[in-house]
């Protein structure tokens, strides 16, 4: 993984974002912003819009981050999907590390009410893919040496698809069973699974 691919692709999506959203602007948030950032870390990034086109933004967010390359997965935070002018949306790009998730923080300017996107922005929201994104997650916290962190992880993607959070610490092995049980849960996970399974294979000792 070469960290001048990431950012590349971070510098494109600064560039994007504005100009798919006349008025907003697009930074750097997290450990790229703050320079702390190693091989492993994703994409954090803020997107301040206008709120009378925080809905277009939004709702324009798949086709926008398609511009800069095409989209393996693209997520909404359940959490924030109700609250006025407030989105977060995880996105992998194919062909690209799934650790350089990008983690975008969309928000409507303050002062002024934000126009309410239809909400098909990303795909629905899959306990299945969260499980895969624990995966990935589990893969990043044993190559940085944290294996408690990554136990944890690995608990609560198996607590998502309804296995048993059992964990033995041959990493592989449990990384693919959790793999196993977000696609048993959700068959339509495959694509997302393949490529999850494909970085434990590259990352992790057998």
């Amino acid at each position: 993984m070469d960290p001048a691919v990431r950012a590349a692709l971070a510098d494109e999506l600064l560039a994007a974002l504005p100009a798919a959203c006349p008025g907003s602007s697009a930074a750097l948030v997290g450990s790229l912003a703050a320079g702390t950032a190693d091989a492993y870390s994703d994409i954090d990034m803020a997107w301040q819009v206008p709120a009378s086109d925080f809905a277009r933004c939004v709702d324009g967010a798949r086709r926008t981050l398609g511009r800069v390359g095409p989209l393996l997965s693209l997520r909404s935070d359940p959490e924030h999907a109700g609250t006025p002018g407030h989105r977060l949306l995880f996105a992998a790009f194919r062909g690209l590390p799934l650790f350089w998730r990008l983690d975008l923080t969309i928000r409507a300017d303050a002062g002024a009410q934000a126009t309410v996107p239809a909400g098909s922005a990303a795909d629905p929201w899959s306990p299945a893919a969260s499980a895969l994104a624990n995966a990935v997650a589990v893969v990043k916290a044993v190559r940085r040496s944290r294996p408690d962190t990554a136990r944890g992880l690995l608990q609560r993607g198996l607590r998502r698809v309804g296995a048993e959070p059992v964990v033995t610490g041959v990493w592989r092995t449990d990384v693919a069973r959790l793999v196993a049980a977000a696609v048993a849960a959700e068959p339509g996970q495959q694509r997302l699974a393949a490529a999850v399974d494909a970085l434990a294979a590259e990352w992790l000792p057998r």
